[in-house]
């Protein structure tokens, strides 16, 4: 997708029905496509996005609704966030400990997001 790229992006990378890889074909980006990377623990790693938008879910807020089946996977979040500090690499944060409230992050200060 970036510049010098080849154009092309796989729409899928996981088929979670199966638990196994998918199997999608690469698709062209058509002309000023924008190309959405969801997903956890992405920053840090070297990915060059041009935009990132981080979803910040404090630790309690996480620990609530964390699936207790999942709940060994709360000391990754927690480590991430300690050692990688998403919040100061993103381009913008919006806090999503309460889904149906979100706020952005404004100089540290909150805003409801715009309508």
């Amino acid at each position: 997708m970036g510049p010098g790229g080849p154009g092309e992006y796989l729409p899928v990378l996981w088929d979670v029905e199966r638990d196994r890889a998918a199997r999608a074909g690469y698709r062209p980006v058509p002309p000023g496509g924008v190309l959405l990377v969801p997903g956890a623990l992405l920053q840090g790693v070297g990915l060059a996005f041009d935009v990132v938008v981080h979803l910040r879910v404090a630790p309690a807020a996480r620990r609530r609704r964390f699936p207790a089946e999942q709940s060994w996977e709360l000391p990754a979040f927690d480590r991430y966030d300690d050692e990688v500090d998403p919040a100061a690499l993103a381009d913008a944060v919006v806090l999503a400990d309460r889904p149906e409230h979100p706020a952005l992050v404004l100089q540290n200060r909150w805003a409801a997001p715009p309508r």
